[in-house]
């Protein structure tokens, strides 16, 4: 049986899991330590010799300091020695995270929100830029985002297809050892609640003016966008 606590809490899964998502991926770089708090320490004693192009560009682009940057372009280029990162890499990395369930359709769906430029590759610029909106963005900028993700045709609204495709995936990932108790159509559940909240004016979509209204509405929402702001 679906209750209001279920419903209610799946509400701010798919943002909590691309945030904490994103946060695994620096964890795997080796630039944050998800256990201690370390990361002020490393950037004070970090001495980084290579700097890369535009890097001032980068740091008037994004709201991380130069010191920052620099810290983030080592971890990357040591476990990425190409400079970029393509899907498999990508699944790769989210099949280590979630071994009890299939990350893959879930990375393909946050690659494509990585990947800028759409064209199979991220760079450490695109990867940076993310980090930035998802880490010390406006809350607007955030949920900007997050829209994106979810809107996979890029057409400028959610339907219920796209959100049956992004919830599923989280499901899968998760795996049942996670969530044992979920039944099969808790996916379905979960997309039904989401358009009875957002979609205000009931014409089976809902626009970036609903996501936004909506978010803004919901305080779980707007505390689990605030969790991760100061991790670096």
């Amino acid at each position: 049986m679906w209750n209001e606590g279920e419903s209610e809490g799946l509400q701010t899964l798919g943002i909590v899991v691309v945030v904490c998502s994103s946060l695994k991926l620096l964890h795997y770089l080796g630039l944050i330590d998800l256990a201690d708090d370390k990361v002020e320490d490393e950037l004070e004693m970090s001495t980084v010799c290579y700097r890369p192009e535009g890097l001032e560009q980068l740091e008037a682009q994004t709201n991380f300091t130069k010191r920052e940057l620099q810290v983030l372009y080592r971890g990357f280029k040591n476990e990425c020695p190409s400079g970029v990162v393509n899907e498999d890499t990508f699944k790769q990395i989210y099949s280590q995270f979630f071994p009890h369930g299939d990350a893959s359709m879930y990375a393909h769906y946050l690659f494509n929100a990585f990947d800028s430029a759409n064209n199979g590759s991220v760079k450490f610029e695109d990867f940076v830029m993310a980090l930035s909106i998802l880490l010390r963005g406006t809350v607007h900028e955030k949920l900007k985002w997050t829209f994106n993700l979810y809107d996979i045709n890029k057409d400028g609204c959610i339907n219920k297809e796209e959100m049956m495709s992004i919830v599923k995936a989280i499901y899968d990932m998760m795996g049942k050892f996670t969530y044992p108790v979920l039944k099969d159509d808790a996916p379905r559940l979960h997309v039904d609640a989401f358009f009875q909240k957002m979609d205000k004016n009931k014409d089976g979509v809902v626009t970036f003016d609903e996501f936004i209204e909506s978010c803004q509405e919901d305080e779980n929402i707007m505390r689990s966008l605030q969790l991760f702001e100061n991790v670096m």
